[in-house]
């Protein structure tokens, strides 16, 4: 059984900052990719950023210069720094790990964390 834990959402002002963490626990054998998502209201959920197990990233064109996808692979754990926060940036935040219960591979989602951003 894997569980992922997401914390970090809140309330922040334009131009303000978040860290979201996702940390996975269980019987982790390995994990390979990690991302994050994220659904407006009304809105399909769509990819924020993700990272590959060597650490290379991929993040949408309206996060480029203000969101850092990272890992910390002996925590399990991805996090999302958030920077010069917009109000078109509020959503419910999902991260998302594709990981190996040995000997498959599993796509797992955390609960979802809200962040709104006011202007």
């Amino acid at each position: 059984q894997v569980q992922l834990v997401e914390s970090g959402g809140g309330l922040v002002q334009a131009g303000g900052s978040l860290r979201l963490s996702c940390a996975a626990s269980g019987s982790i054998f390995s994990i390979n990719a990690m991302g994050w998502y994220r659904q407006a209201p009304g809105k399909q959920r769509e990819l924020v950023a993700a990272i590959t197990s060597g650490g290379s990233t991929n993040y949408a064109d309206s996060v480029k210069g203000r969101f850092t996808i990272s890992r910390d692979n002996a925590k399990n754990t991805v996090y999302l720094q958030m920077n010069s926060l917009k109000p078109e940036d509020t959503a419910v935040y999902y991260c998302n790990q594709i990981i190996v219960v040995d000997p498959y591979e599993y796509d797992y989602w955390g609960q979802g964390t809200q962040v709104t951003v006011s202007s």
